[in-house]
């Protein structure tokens, strides 16, 4: 895996388009995740590709990010989506050149014997609004197919996606976090 080549100013980093992901060299499994993100004003494009990333944990797990305040794309694939799955429940999204804010409770899937015993679940709350709401993954996050679990280890890396557009991200912390067993 080559070094980052994003570019780090002013309190903040941005994607260089087809540069890779980042990757944390910690590992995690449940945790909370607060980002901050932006597109930038001069960012063009539609759909897809105006600000595309995503904050993916475990590295295989996505949260969109997307310019979605004027920008229309599928439901599923909105800022604040469980990419590929789940829609928000609403659309908080600030315009383009304004920061917005993820704070993500992440639980992991568990595996017993090379299977899911338990999938993973992600509560959002976007610019202060909740838009998942404890909800299941379906599996890893994958474009127009049906996702699917295959085992893994119990914490692995967090990632953002350079989905080849510039994004900026700012104050990004992660925890990890006790899951409550019901």
């Amino acid at each position: 895996m080559q070094e980052p080549k994003w570019k780090v100013e002013n309190g903040y980093i941005e994607i260089v388009p087809r540069t890779g992901r980042i990757r944390t060299k910690e590992k995690f499994g449940d945790c909370q995740l607060h980002v901050e993100w932006m597109v930038p004003k001069e960012a063009v494009g539609q759909g897809q590709s105006r600000g595309n990333s995503g904050i993916e944990l475990m590295s295989r797990y996505e949260i969109q990010v997307l310019e979605s305040h004027t920008n229309l794309t599928y439901a599923d694939g909105g800022a604040g989506a469980m990419y590929g799955m789940w829609p928000p429940l609403v659309n908080p999204s600030r315009p383009q050149g304004e920061w917005n804010v993820y704070d993500i409770f992440f639980e992991a899937p568990k595996f017993a014997d090379g299977k899911l015993a338990k999938p993973a679940y992600f509560t959002v709350i976007y610019n202060g609004v909740l838009v998942q709401n404890h909800k299941e993954q379906l599996g890893a996050t994958i474009w127009r197919q049906n996702a699917k679990y295959t085992p893994h280890a119990a914490e692995e890396p967090l990632s953002i996606q350079d989905h080849s557009q510039p994004v900026r991200f700012k104050n990004i912390w992660i925890r990890k976090i006790q899951a409550q067993e019901y």
